[in-house]
């Protein structure tokens, strides 16, 4: 997430600059900026009455995700059924000047699903259908409401498996808006490695195929990547109704292990040592003395409270051997202690359930408090150094957090707990925050490695991508949303 400051700011820029439709056909928008009756029976018509809702209750839920940015709600929210239904949606949306929000599972942690303009919200999770299986292919389409643990139950007895895990059961297309990473893919990737194909709703109803309708293949020359231009487009430039997914074979053996270190120096140069000498890791992840001493805690675990690493190997028996073997001595060599192998599944399962409940250990030091997550990425040789520095800003911040993260791949993330009433503490956590950013940064590196831009980062973004890029984003979002409707207030 990004500062609270920009959320602010955000917020006020929301304010003034927002557009007032005219009145006519449907109604629009009133001057209090509430739909109007005759809208949202025209929504209704289309999804049908139990589909609709203005409660308040119901628009609170989804005014917010996981994140600090305070709630923003939308002024109504609907549940298409298919991806007719989101096309005529968005059409009217579009032609009375009514924002669109699109909302999966609620589990971002930058503000994305934030209605700062109100407007509304399409709730994607009743299509949830897994339209098409290609095993031979290797690949899967699927719909928005698919969750990847969903999918991933649906492919148990097919030898094949979706890798990609940002740690919350989110839905699908949210992880290819969002450009979601996780914990495997220092081997398999990230959405934008692991998305064919993309079916788009575009903020006027047009249908588009972004590799063409059904089509499926590993590459292509042909034309613009419009693919990769909506992944990570965090809702901006259109709806993604549907998702075809790269599958890998499952793995044929498994093992993890748990190894802790003198300092976050040995650690990281670990890291970066297994990485160099090619031992093919398929997860390698990094957990600061505070984040080992919550887990401990919340998972009951006995693991030593230091800087430690999760690692884990797939490949074949004898294959799996030689890579522990390698890798165990590179540990040592940096002062590695307390190695532990988990080879039986129900181990592994406790020890990266362990990881994966990180969040809910950590908010557990801090009872009452909101927990902040932010994150950046940067090359792999410049991690130690930005580690350490981190640790060192973290600890004279006087603020309450942790640090842990994707380390296979250069990316981590800073955890903290902060009483929102209190402005002083609050003003220390942006402090750290935007400083974290500018250090990335300083080292060539990025802003976010996996969280996105939405609300909070978009300064970060201009820093980091430069004034010609970020004219050229948004022509491509005037291109494509000429009305600025789409999710509006995010990224740029």
């Amino acid at each position: 997430m990004g500062k609270n400051k920009s959320v602010e700011e955000s917020g006020k820029s929301s304010r003034l600059e927002r557009k007032k439709p005219g009145v006519g056909g449907w109604g629009g928008v009133k001057e209090q900026d509430k739909l109007s009756v005759g809208f949202v029976e025209a929504l209704k018509v289309i999804v049908g009455s139990p589909h609709v809702s203005t409660a308040a209750a119901v628009r609170e839920q989804h005014g917010h995700d996981e994140s600090m940015h305070r709630c923003r709600p939308p002024d109504a929210v609907v549940w298409p059924q298919n991806v007719e239904q989101v096309s005529r949606l968005a059409a009217l949306c579009y032609g009375q000047g009514v924002p669109i929000i699109p909302f999966g599972t609620g589990t971002g942690l930058e503000g994305g699903v934030c209605a700062v303009q109100g407007g509304v919200c399409i709730n994607l999770t009743h299509m949830d259908r897994i339209l098409e299986l290609n095993p031979e292919d290797f690949s899967v389409v699927v719909e928005p409401g698919v969750t990847r643990k969903a999918l991933n139950r649906h492919l148990r007895d097919s030898g094949l498996w979706f890798p990609v895990d940002p740690g919350a059961d989110a839905s699908l297309c949210g992880m290819a808006a969002t450009g979601a990473s996780g914990t495997n893919a220092v081997r398999y990737g990230t959405m934008r490695d692991n998305v064919l194909n993309l079916e788009v709703v575009l903020p006027d109803g047009r249908l588009l195929h972004t590799a063409g309708c059904g089509r499926h293949f590993r590459k292509s020359a042909a034309g613009y990547n419009l693919t990769g231009l909506f992944v990570g487009s965090e809702g901006t430039l259109g709806l993604i109704t549907s998702a075809t997914l790269r599958l890998h074979p499952a793995p044929e053996a498994t093992v993890a292990a748990t190894c802790a270190f003198p300092t976050i120096q040995a650690a990281v140069d670990s890291t970066v040592h297994i990485l160099q000498a090619a031992v093919p890791v398929a997860r390698i992840e990094f957990l600061d003395d505070v984040v080992m001493d919550a887990c401990n805690r919340h998972s009951k675990m006995d693991c030593p409270v230091a800087p430690s690493l999760f690692l884990e190997f797939h490949g074949s028996a004898q294959a799996l051997a030689e890579q522990l073997q390698r890798a165990e001595e590179i540990a040592q060599y940096h002062g590695a202690s307390h190695f532990s192998w988990a080879k039986e599944a129900e181990e592994r399962s406790r020890l990266w359930a362990a990881r994966h409940n990180a969040w809910y250990a950590i908010m557990a030091l801090r009872p009452g408090c909101k927990g902040y997550s932010t994150d950046v990425c940067v090359p792999i040789s410049r991690l130690p150094e930005i580690l350490v520095q981190t640790k060192e800003d973290l600890q004279a911040s006087g603020l309450t957090g942790a640090i842990l993260g994707h380390v296979g791949d250069g990316n981590f993330h800073c955890i903290l707990l902060v009483d929102p009433e209190d402005a002083e503490e609050v003003g220390r956590l942006e402090a750290f925050a935007e400083q974290l950013g500018r250090r990335a940064l300083a080292l060539h590196g990025t802003c976010t490695g996996e969280h996105g831009i939405g609300l909070g980062k978009r300064q970060l973004l201009q820093e980091e991508v430069g004034a010609v890029a970020m004219e050229i984003m948004r022509q491509l979002k005037a291109g494509l949303d000429p009305r600025g409707l789409m999710n509006p207030g995010k990224v740029l």
